[in-house]
């Protein structure tokens, strides 16, 4: 389905982890690669902009990461992100140019292109969050089904299996979602849309469209 291509959702330039994506024609496919591709392109990073710190953890020299954050490797903190009070990134985490990780909020295996905002009691995991998308306050990525079994992607062509039993949320860019809301294991939302707050989303919702609940999508105006 052409609508969940890394082509239409996301703005490869605005993310450090470009060449993840190559050879890729849906954003999930990338999710097993990301702790290898980090270590990899954490060795090529300037000295004169990024400080090694710990065990696979770089850091750009601009970025503000507060003391009371946690960071395990690999991971990648990108030029003038911003690490807020008690975040928690448990490794496998590419955190792009001036976003924003806040209070409380916890990251596993994740890209999060440039300017994205996760700023107050979120949890995103085994996730590509596009460029400047953002999530409300609780919001949060679940990424394993209840029955434990492979996860699929539910579309209006058909189902799509991904062979992953780990799949939180691909957010395409400019993506706005609502505080309080869960974002189901296989959810894809593409680029430009909003979901309501409170909301519990699965499947695919459409670019340039607001989710209200599900079986209520509407095109934006």
């Amino acid at each position: 389905m052409k609508e969940i291509t890394v082509k239409e959702m996301y703005t490869l330039e605005e993310t450090i982890a470009k060449d993840i994506f190559d050879g890729v024609t849906y954003p999930w496919e990338v999710l097993p690669k990301i702790s290898e591709f980090i270590l990899k392109l954490g060795e090529t990073l300037p000295e004169e902009e990024y400080d090694k710190v710990g065990d696979d953890v770089w850091i750009a020299r601009s970025a503000n990461v507060f003391s009371s954050a946690y960071i395990k490797g690999p991971a990648i903190i990108g030029k003038n992100a911003e690490i807020r009070q008690c975040a928690f990134i448990r490794g496998n985490a590419i955190v792009g140019e001036g976003a924003v990780v806040g209070n409380s909020t916890e990251l596993k295996n994740v890209i999060l292109f440039n300017k994205v905002q996760v700023p107050h009691y979120n949890y995103v995991g085994d996730s590509i969050l596009g460029y400047k998308s953002h999530m409300g306050a609780g919001s949060i990525t679940s990424n394993v089904k209840s029955d434990k079994t492979l996860v699929v992607v539910k579309t209006p062509e058909g189902n799509i299996e991904t062979g992953l039993k780990k799949f939180g949320a691909m957010l395409g860019d400019e993506v706005e979602v609502g505080c309080g809301t869960i974002l189901n294991p296989g959810s894809v939302v593409g680029s430009h849309t909003n979901i309501y707050p409170l909301s519990s989303v699965r499947g695919f919702v459409p670019s340039g469209s607001i989710y209200k609940k599900q079986g209520e999508v509407v095109e934006k105006q």
